[in-house]
């Protein structure tokens, strides 16, 4: 399943979500996100019959070996082009932000191409 921006944006908040509590209830995700519960709802339906998200008996989220995978790639573009446009003289509020409009649209090349930038 293809997953649209959205989708990966829900992923990564999980994982976000999942570090500071092994209890994520979909409400988490949307006060955190700032979107309506019934927005949430639909997502994680989308995001549950893709085969990225589970809910348990007790109505936690919990996040599929492939979402987890998916999340933590969405976690580390982020992290590290956050790095590269600060280290070129973004301001961190900026960088941070455009580092989550690109990190969904970049290329596996360009983005290796950068992580290995860093890595000097």
């Amino acid at each position: 399943m293809q997953l649209q921006e959205s989708g990966e944006m829900y992923l990564e908040t999980i994982l976000i979500l999942t570090t500071h509590s092994s209890h994520v209830r979909a409400v988490d995700v949307s006060e955190y996100m700032g979107y309506s519960k019934p927005s949430v709802s639909r997502a994680l339906g989308i995001l549950k019959s893709g085969g990225y998200v589970v809910t348990d008996e007790d109505g936690f989220l919990h996040l599929t070996e492939e979402g987890e995978q998916r999340a933590k790639k969405i976690m580390e573009r982020h992290t590290v082009l956050t790095r590269y446009l600060t280290s070129i003289g973004v301001a961190e509020e900026i960088a941070a932000d455009d580092a989550c409009r690109i990190e969904h649209v970049i290329s596996d090349e360009s983005f290796e191409a950068i992580k290995n930038l860093l890595k000097d």
